[in-house]
């Protein structure tokens, strides 16, 4: 049987933008062992997911850490052909780490590699597309999201509207103020609409202004995996949020989304994807702390 490796390592957007490829591999290695390496917080989900046969985690070890390379050798090592999604410097350096097998990325000097000049000028799911036409596979059947149904945290009231104030914490630029936010729940809730913020732990604070301004929110902030944010997506009218993972899932399910964008990050390259590679509505403005509730009103259709 061939070995097969596909190599995903995060974070929560890219992992979504990858569902078409994964889908796309598996139905090129029907009958092949196709494995994931990935991070830990993606095992839940790659182990549900139809892709795959076998789950790797990825600690990502540093150059000093001898023990930990040689665990991701080994990890690494045996397989028939692998594909690199990650395409970064470092999953590049995997490459020589696991022997030079024929392998699919942007490694130097190796088989199939995603020689476009212009590959960092496009969107992920388009890049990730033609790395893979590169390399042999050139049917990309839309993947069946089925398995990522699963019971409610909650149930949400409907119409609901799943807000999402946080992003990563060291790219605050990427942030609508949560006050506009705390302005758009009021807004939401006088049209009958139901806020629902989601959001990690750490991003709890953020849900405070919001239920303050607005008490029939719901704050799940904390209260969510990453497996419950695809069955919140069916249940919800509407996503307003920011460049960030979550907004990824809940584009990816179906569910209408408006992604609001500052100059700190481009659309064009990594906005968030739905069904049959479909575009979410995008607001771009240079500065978010300038964009009028108004506006993202109006963009949502409302």
């Amino acid at each position: 049987m061939t070995r097969i490796l596909v190599i995903r390592l995060g974070a929560l957007g890219d992992f979504f933008l990858s569902l078409a490829p994964f889908a796309a591999i598996r139905a090129h290695h029907a009958g092949d062992e196709i494995t994931l390496l990935t991070g830990a917080p993606f095992v839940p989900l790659a182990h549900r997911a139809p892709w795959f046969d076998r789950v790797e985690v990825d600690t990502r070890p540093p150059a000093w850490d001898l023990a930990g390379l040689l665990r991701l050798r080994r990890q690494l090592a045996g397989f028939d052909f692998v594909y690199d999604l990650q395409t970064s410097d470092r999953s590049a350096w995997y490459f020589l780490l696991a022997g030079r097998p024929p392998w699919s990325g942007i490694a130097r000097g190796c088989s199939h590699r995603h020689a476009n000049p212009r590959r960092d000028s496009m969107h992920t799911l388009e890049r990730q597309a033609e790395q893979l036409r590169m390399a042999g596979i050139a049917a990309f059947p839309p993947p069946d999201l089925a398995w990522l149904a699963r019971p409610p945290p909650i149930a949400l009231p409907r119409p609901s509207v799943l807000l999402v104030p946080g992003s990563a914490p060291t790219r605050p630029r990427k942030r609508w103020p949560a006050e506009r936010y705390a302005a758009l729940a009021a807004r939401l809730a006088a049209r009958g609409m139901t806020p629902v913020v989601v959001g990690s732990a750490a991003e709890a604070p953020l849900a405070a202004p919001i239920r303050s301004a607005c008490p029939t929110a719901i704050d799940l902030a904390g209260r969510t995996t990453i497996e419950d944010l695809p069955v919140l997506a069916l249940s919800a009218a509407l996503a307003v949020g920011n460049d960030t993972g979550p907004m990824h899932v809940f584009a990816a399910m179906g569910c209408r989304s408006v992604v609001l964008f500052s100059s700190a990050s481009d659309p064009a390259l990594t906005a968030p994807r739905g069904p049959g590679g479909t575009w979410p509505v995008v607001v771009r403005t240079p500065d978010l702390a300038a964009l009028p509730v108004e506006d993202v009103l109006q963009s949502a259709g409302l």
